[in-house]
């Protein structure tokens, strides 16, 4: 493997984690995928190079089509429930494009994972339910499988919110200039210089109204 960088990391952990745990759900069905994930029991060998392409193509694929239902679903529940995405000024990017690409891979790619490997469990936990055939009751494992929605569903929110509102400090950095009342601080400069123009003209005038009366 090369070196792990943000960029890679952030790939892996938004799109082959979750594709692999769709990949790992769905093997239940598919013996082909069952001789990928596992080493061969007749020879006693770890998978072949052939097995982990396949996986790892496999992953990518499914993590990608886990991205889109999380677009679809769950991006547009987070808006309906108030975490809507701001309006931004997309001629700020390029200025501000390597700041930008930080916060993606800090914050975005993280919600990423979250909310793409909540795709991921529903799936894994449906072919469950429908390998077993067993009556829908609460067990240890339907525990297991709620708690990490629950917290993954309150951390995605959590860097969501924060994605927007780190790349809004970068996107729409003049509307919030407009909004702090800076402009207006500004005009009220020279109201209080002219108080002071006023006093020295005035003390100014006094000497010479002094003079003029003592001249006469």
């Amino acid at each position: 493997m090369g070196e792990v960088t943000n960029r890679n990391f952030g790939l892996l952990i938004a799109y082959i984690i979750p594709g692999f745990v769709v990949l790992i759900g769905l093997s239940p069905l598919s013996p082909t995928v069952q001789t990928w994930l596992s080493a061969s029991a007749e020879v006693g060998e770890w998978p072949t190079i052939g097995g982990f392409l396949y996986v790892t193509l496999a992953s990518v694929g499914l993590g990608m089509t886990a991205s889109a239902i999380r677009w679809f679903l769950i991006d547009r529940i987070h808006e309906w429930t108030g975490l809507k995405r701001p309006d931004w000024d997309d001629s700020r990017l390029q200025a501000n494009l390597a700041a930008f690409d930080l916060i993606v891979e800090h914050h975005y790619r993280y919600y990423q994972f979250y909310a793409n490997t909540m795709v991921a469990v529903i799936v894994a936990y449906g072919v469950h339910l429908a390998e077993t055939e067993m009556p829908i009751a609460l067990n240890w494992i339907d525990l297991l499988v709620l708690s990490v929605f629950i917290i993954f569903w309150a951390t995605s929110r959590d860097v969501l919110a924060k994605y927007y509102k780190r790349a809004s400090a970068l996107l729409i950095q003049q509307e919030s200039i407009m909004a702090n009342g800076s402009h207006p601080k500004s005009e009220t400069k020279p109201a209080q210089e002219k108080p002071s123009d006023a006093q020295s003209s005035t003390s100014t005038s006094k000497p010479d109204a002094a003079k003029s009366g003592s001249s006469k």
